[in-house]
Order: C-alpha cells, then structure tokens, then sequence
C-alpha cells in the first residue's frame, strides 16, 4: 500500500471553501497512492472552537461535495481527516460530532467515524460536541483500516478493539498542539508496538485559532520503527507499507495471544 498524509497548513484567514478548493487539488495530485490521509478538522482548526456551530455541516455537505470528486479524480481511499457534523437529535434539538469520512477509489462515502475521546477537560470540544460511541473499521486497499482521532490516540483500549475488530493499519488524524509534540511521536509509535499494526498519524501545520500546531506527520511500522516524518511544515508524506510485515510481526513475537482479558479488580482493603 502507498499512502500518502497531507499535513495541511491552518490558517484561519483563509476562507472555508477556499480550503476545501485547494485542499480537493492536493488530493487530486496523490494520484498513484492508494490511501490518502488528511488532518483533523481542517477545514475550521480544531482550537477554532467559535466557529464549530457556523461552520457545522450535515454529512453530505460542502466537505463530502469537494472531496469526494477528489478522490475519484485521483483513484484513492481518502481519508477525510475531520469535519464538524451537525446532526438533528431529538426534542433538546441538534448536536455536533467531530466526524471522519472515507470515500473510495469511486467516489463513494463507505464510512463514517465519529470521535470517542472529546479533548478539553470540560471545556472546548468536550462541551461543545458530543460523543461517538462505535468502534469503526472499514476494508480500503487491500488492508483493515482502524479509526480513530486525535485525542483517541491517549486511549489504549479503543486501539486494543481495532485490532480485535480486524484492524492492520490505525489511521489517526489529529490537530495536535506543538506544546505536546513529545506525547504525539511517543503515542503513535506505542499505539504501533502493543498492537503489532502500522500507524498512519497525520497531523497540522501552521496554527488554529493561534495554538501552533505540531506538524510532524508519521507512518510507524508493526515494530515501532518510524518509517518516516514530517517536519513542522505544510507537506505531504508518502510511505510504501509491505501489509504482509503485520503477519510476521505477529507470528515472529506472538504477544498478542498472551492477553489476559476480564480479569477482577484487587478488593478493597479490609
């Protein structure tokens, strides 16, 4: 499999639909991969918290129009990164989701992701969005592709059900901060290592909402091995994977069948 992660430069000044115009053309310009990858929340910056409800769109809204002919044109799964959804929701009214999209070779929307771990510890996303609660998978070029976003990276056990799901390659688009840069390279590589799979972590450029964005994109391998980076820069990383390299790994160190599962809780002390 080629994949190819475009780490999209946010700028904030930049209309919308501008982004979404230039964005369709980088995507145009993969022809060759097979899976392409892009960020989460590009097309409003995941910090641009005030502009979520603005700038929130149905499914098959602008973003779907502008990618789906994208990915068409150039004959790849696309990964959409993310968008803010909104979805009408009972007698209280709508909510919004930070909802991914992959779209195939035809054009065609074949799966839909929406964000479990909501990031701001009671503020920000995690007000202002609600909760996905499906463990999301989806077959795209000949691998099991695993979904997850941003801060989902943090949380071990919904990687552990990719996996059980089938998963050999976890895609991850995020809006990761430079302050925390350390965290996304160490994560992705550890996501890699316990569940034996490559790792897909495509990640922003420049700034959204004036919080400066990490950058360095990464494809690592079923041992932990970056097999390359991006700098801090708007730039697209291109990595072929060997998806036969998930089996070996995993017969060559079985850690896998070790696993204890269900096991109690210690009592309380007397």
């Amino acid at each position: 499999m080629r994949a190819s992660l475009i780490q999209i430069a946010a700028d904030q000044d930049e209309p919308v639909d501008s982004r979404r115009a230039r964005v369709a053309s980088l995507v145009r310009e993969q022809r060759g991969a097979d899976l392409v990858v892009l960020p989460e929340l590009w097309p409003t910056g995941a910090f641009a918290y005030e502009s979520f409800a603005d700038e929130a769109e149905p499914v098959d809204g602008p973003t779907l129009a502008a990618l789906a002919p994208a990915a068409r044109d150039a004959g790849v799964f696309l990964h959409g990164g993310s968008f803010v959804e909104r979805v009408p929701e009972g007698p209280e009214g709508e909510a919004l989701y930070n909802t991914s999209l992959v779209i195939s070779p035809e054009g065609r929307l074949v799966r839909t992701y929406r964000k479990i771990h909501r990031f701001g510890f009671d503020k920000g996303e995690a007000t202002l969005m609600a909760a996905g609660s499906e463990i999301t998978t989806v077959a795209a070029a000949g691998a099991v592709l695993g979904l997850a976003t941003c801060y989902d990276l943090r949380f071990p056990e919904l990687f552990r059900g990719l996996v059980d799901a089938g998963a050999d390659v976890l895609v991850v688009p995020a809006g990761w901060p430079e302050r925390r840069r350390a965290h996304w390279t160490l994560l992705a590589r550890a996501r890699a290592v316990e569940n034996q799979s490559y790792v897909l972590a495509c990640g922003t450029a420049g700034a959204h909402a004036g919080v400066p964005q990490a950058g360095h994109s990464i494809a690592v391998d079923p041992w932990g091995e970056v097999l390359a980076e991006a700098g801090a820069d708007e730039e697209v990383l291109t990595v072929d994977l060997d998806l036969t390299e998930v089996a070996r790994t995993r017969e060559r160190f079985p850690a896998l069948k070790d696993r204890r599962l269900g096991l109690r809780p210690p009592d309380p002390p007397a």
